[in-house]
């Protein structure tokens, strides 16, 4: 496995979707955005990513604040940013998307081993209520077994 430092997280993904495929994409980003990602300011919480009429992959709603040190030369937080994927992912993107009930969910944004900034997106399916229900049983459930273990 390679070596990569997380940034940041979206803890409402696993809990909201039902993660079907993961893939890795890079992220075209400005200076100030890259230094603030640095200092561990993101915000995956209200983002989503989806597809333009060019067939072009963007995320939505990622909130990346102003750094401090880059006064006039900084960037908007909740820009529109594209996504940069292979040509190939891009139209299997397309064809599992048109199926519909399915979306791109971003999971995590990090710096991968050579210092770039990748992001990670699921292709997702929603749970319903009664799923997201089984999960927290399950999740309580194996809390549960590991204090009752740890205590034997």
């Amino acid at each position: 496995m390679a070596e990569y430092k997380e940034v940041g997280f979206n803890r409402r993904a696993r809990y909201d979707y039902e993660i079907l495929e993961k893939l890795e994409a890079g992220i075209v980003l400005r200076g100030s955005e890259v230094k603030s990602l640095r200092t561990h300011k993101v915000s995956l919480a209200d983002a989503y990513a989806g597809l333009s009429k060019d067939c072009e992959v963007f995320i939505y709603q990622m909130h990346i604040p102003e750094y401090a040190s880059a006064n006039r030369m900084n960037h908007d937080p909740k820009r529109t940013r594209k996504l940069l994927l292979r040509r190939r992912q891009i139209e299997k993107l397309v064809g599992q998307l048109k199926k519909g009930g399915i979306s791109l969910v971003p999971i995590s944004i990090y710096f991968n081993e050579k210092g770039f900034v990748k992001i990670s997106l699921g292709l997702g399916r929603g749970k319903k209520t009664a799923d997201k229900r089984e999960t927290i049983k399950k999740r309580e459930w194996d809390r549960e077994k590991a204090r009752l273990l740890k205590n034997r």
